[in-house]
């Protein structure tokens, strides 16, 4: 091909590859466009390129939807911020195709273009679209164009801002709901950008719309509108205007709107200040905990603690915590576990003498709960309560609840609460943990579970670091090296992998005595198994013991298994010997 044909190349790859009927090529192609761009130079991309992929209607939305992402960052290879609204054209086609994906990836990749254009060209060519797609006949434009307004909005002049408040009202009353709940999801970005004195006038009457929708759906959006709008307007009219919908939304029929509300309602209150919270939005929210409908109970009950900080604890106790021990009883043990998750951090919230009196009670409920994940909610959080009560209150209720955990017959739960083992050490102490707990991990280690052997032998690791090696010496190593003569020989593995975990927190000396016979000793084991792990165990050994006990035991005692008959061993056993000479000749 000559010299004068190649900037026709790609161009006509291209076109070729885009009506290929194999999709992956079409795709691979609009992943290549910033590539192809670039061979054809910026006039020839918005001269042919752009004006191709604006006519191009594949019908596939993968391939759309990779299109769409592209042109959102192509602003560099049309040739800068100028000449940016040739992107305009492609996009606005894609943001009224059927697919939702592919309209909001369209949508993504114009606000993106529109910010970075300049002023003259907004009003030109971005303001005309918004209008276009605001008046589109098929609801997909619709639904597109609210989500580009506030892009447009800010640089348009004085009577066509009234214009765009006057279309985006329209489309807050549009026939469809799909355009209703646009509308609702993006008022308060639009509302952002609008002057303070229209946010009473216009913007309230379109909120005012939405919020009296007679569908949920366009409702439960309005929610979260509330709170947006909350922080552009002045405190007193947010007490005006925002905070009768909020109220009026908790005894909303649909239950929808109700969980969207409980989900919010922290937002709510930063929104409207604390006076009106304490006077207004706690009855409000005491409905929303004792709601009919478990959804709406569940999103309530994980707000709790958020919500009593913003209240003084006499409040907190005469209102909420009538609600909290019920929903501590609640049928539905979704909500229970809701509760268990967030009732910890109300005890630095009520103080010692309310917890010990109020939560107490209802922390033993939840610990003796049937379901394990409310169980483990609670015990994952103990470290808040252990600051306001202290330990020996804590430990006495606690310990019966933490024992059945770890005898739990869903290997799920005893895993769980492994992973909790080394923080309840920390947090109860190491005369509690030797008392109570030490024989329970060493239980762990024989599992019949490979997941739960694996975490205990994790879990020793942790704790020895957790009380370090004197202490790890004396309670944990001879019971666990006890285990290595274990009949069974998955259960030798564990301990081999102990050994290799607690080597570089015991240190050199007590690896070098304790630990490294045993390894030795398991290196005659009649499994491959153990052998190939042994040579492994000794390979993670060598950087924490001296250099002469690598050549007096380790070396000689891989070289053997290095001519052991299985393949395996041999392996690992020479990657091994291979370890050792890199280490020589580095130092």
């Amino acid at each position: 091909m000559s010299m004068t044909d190649e900037p026709l190349y790609p161009i006509a790859v291209l076109i070729d590859e885009l009506k290929n009927d194999d999709i992956q090529l079409r795709l691979n192609s609009i992943r290549r466009l910033s590539t192809i761009a670039r061979a054809l130079g910026e006039e020839r991309t918005r001269k042919e390129l752009i004006p191709f992929l604006s006519e191009n209607n594949d019908d596939d939305d993968e391939v759309l939807l990779a299109m769409a992402e592209e042109l959102g960052v192509f602003i560099p290879y049309v040739g800068g911020v100028e000449h940016a609204h040739v992107l305009l054209p492609p996009l606005e086609t894609l943001s009224t195709v059927e697919e939702t994906c592919v309209r909001e990836k369209a949508v993504e990749s114009l606000c993106r273009v529109g910010s970075q254009m300049k002023e003259s060209d907004l009003v030109e060519h971005f303001i005309p679209l918004v209008k276009r797609l605001a008046a589109g006949e098929w609801f997909t434009a619709r639904v597109s164009a609210c989500g580009v307004f506030h892009i447009a909005y800010p640089s348009a002049p004085d009577t066509v801002k009234t214009e765009l408040r006057s279309i985006y009202s329209q489309l807050c009353q549009d026939d469809m709901p799909m355009v209703r709940r646009a509308a609702a999801t993006n008022l308060g970005k639009f509302a952002a950008t609008i002057e303070s004195a229209h946010l009473k006038t216009d913007v309230m009457s379109m909120f005012d719309d939405l919020t009296q929708d007679d569908q949920d759906s366009v409702r439960l959006l309005a929610v979260e509108g509330c709170a947006a709008l909350g922080k552009l307007l002045e405190p007193q009219d947010c007490v005006a205007h925002i905070l009768p919908v909020i109220v009026n939304f908790s005894q909303d029929k649909s239950w929808r709107v109700r969980y969207m509300v409980a989900n919010q309602l922290y937002e709510l209150c930063e929104a409207v200040g604390p006076e009106p919270t304490r006077t207004e939005l706690v009855p409000a929210y005491v409905r929303l905990l004792r709601d009919n409908e478990a959804e709406v109970r569940i999103a309530a009950a994980g707000k709790v603690t958020k919500f009593c900080r913003i209240l003084n604890p006499e409040l907190a106790i005469q209102h909420i915590l009538p609600c909290v021990k019920e929903l501590s009883t609640d049928s539905s043990q979704h909500v229970r576990s809701a509760l268990a998750s967030v009732i910890m951090g109300m005890a630095p919230v009520l103080g010692k003498d309310a917890t010990i009196e109020h939560l107490l009670p209802i922390f033993l409920s939840l610990l003796k709960d049937e379901f394990p994940d409310v169980r483990l909610n609670i015990i994952s959080k103990l470290d808040q309560v252990n600051q306001v009560i202290g330990i020996d209150l804590l430990s006495q209720s606690l310990l019966p609840a933490i024992v059945e955990l770890a005898e739990d017959r869903h290997w799920r739960v005893r895993l769980a609460i492994i992973e909790y083992i080394p923080l309840l050490a920390s947090q109860l102490g190491v005369g509690f943990f030797d008392d109570k707990l030490g024989a329970l991990c060493m239980q762990w280690l024989q599992d019949k579970v490979q997941s739960i052997r694996e975490a205990a032998a994790n879990n020793v690791k942790r704790l020895a670091e957790e009380f370090g090696p004197e202490w790890a010496m004396q309670h944990i190593v001879p019971q666990v090296l006890e285990m290595i003569n274990n009949p069974h020989y998955l259960y030798r593995m564990t301990i081999l992998r102990a050994v290799s975990l607690l080597a570089p927190v015991m240190g050199s000396e007590i690896t070098c005595s304790k630990l490294l016979p045993v390894v030795m000793t398991a290196a005659k084991d009649r499994v491959p198994n153990i052998k190939f792990n042994v040579a492994k165990v000794l390979q993670s050994l060598i950087p924490i013991v001296d250099q002469s006990v690598v050549e007096k035991t380790i070396r000689p005692g891989l070289v053997e298994l290095s001519e052991d008959p299985d393949v395996d061993v041999r392996f690992f056993a020479n990657q091994a010997l291979q370890s050792i000479d890199n280490v020589m000749m580095s130092s």
